[in-house]
């Protein structure tokens, strides 16, 4: 995440709904981490040579340019309320969303989306917006989806990688500024040894691969603590795949966190199965983070 100062969460609307919870959902995650917001418009018409002045006679507001200022208008306003006192900004920028959204990312705390939503963001989940934002950004992203809670766990998706070593860390920090407890999933599915003839796996070969996979998350997790003292951490180690176990885990979550790339079903996270069902099946909002440099 980029932590320089004056970082700004960036919120991403286009006047759906789905763009309006998701900029209640980023101010608040601006208020908690004493960040600036600003509310970005992706304003793709003078690219395809649309008219966007209101024409001769029109009635006061009209045209495109006019609606999408009091779109952003109107984003602003349900984020001041949701946040009295919050530092907020509104900008239209000329550009297909996620380019401009991209744009935006290198000198971003956050950004956040819909997980539906109209015009540049149609289609979000599985459109190509999503995949080119959360896929490249040189920010954590976070998709607003699911419930809205205040209570419940961060939970944080853990396969050893690089990349998820730093969902851990925003994960941690996410929980710090929410005063929330950060549970770590690990799941795994190695197959299990049998014998000659013997469908069920042999005990000792179970209970050598949990061992395993204790260990990578226990070294994923090394040295949590230290950093961050007011965290409260609980670890579950489970057969199953990454997408039913954090789906499940998501249930009383209030964020789930996962890295954007990874081993085994992780790898290649948001153009695969794994990040794509979250995005349908989770039941609270899910962050996406890169790999740190």
């Amino acid at each position: 995440m980029n932590s320089a100062n004056g970082a700004a969460v960036v919120v991403g609307v286009d006047g759906s709904e789905p763009a309006t919870r998701a900029v209640r959902l980023a101010a608040r995650e601006a208020d908690r981490r004493n960040r600036p917001l600003r509310v970005v418009h992706a304003f793709i018409w003078p690219l395809l040579r649309v008219p966007v002045s209101a024409p001769a006679q029109a009635p006061p507001g009209a045209g495109l340019r006019n609606q999408a200022e009091q779109l952003v208008a109107d984003a602003v306003a349900a984020a001041r309320a949701e946040r009295p006192g919050l530092r907020i900004t509104g900008e239209i920028i000329d550009g297909e969303a996620s380019a401009v959204l991209l744009g935006e990312s290198p000198t971003a705390a956050l950004v956040v989306l819909g997980d539906r939503g109209l015009g540049g963001f149609a289609a979000l989940v599985v459109g190509s917006v999503a995949v080119q934002v959360a896929s490249y950004a040189d920010c954590p992203v976070l998709v607003a989806r699911g419930a809205a809670r205040d209570a419940g766990p961060v939970v944080v998706g853990v396969d050893g990688s690089a990349p998820s070593r730093g969902a851990v860390e925003f994960a941690a920090g996410t929980a710090s500024s929410r005063g929330a407890r950060l549970h770590a999933v690990h799941a795994y599915t190695h197959p299990a040894s049998a014998g000659p003839g013997d469908m069920q796996p042999l005990v000792h070969e179970e209970d050598r691969l949990r061992d395993e996979e204790d260990l990578v998350l226990a070294e994923s997790l090394a040295g949590l603590g230290e950093r961050w003292p007011d965290v409260p951490v609980t670890r579950e180690v489970v057969h199953a795949r990454p997408v039913a176990a954090l789906t499940a885990a998501s249930r009383d979550a209030q964020l789930v966190v996962v890295g954007r790339r990874g081993r085994g079903e992780l790898t290649g996270l948001l153009l695969g199965s794994v990040s794509q069902a979250l995005l349908h099946r989770a039941d609270c909002p899910v962050a996406v983070v890169r790999a740190a440099d």
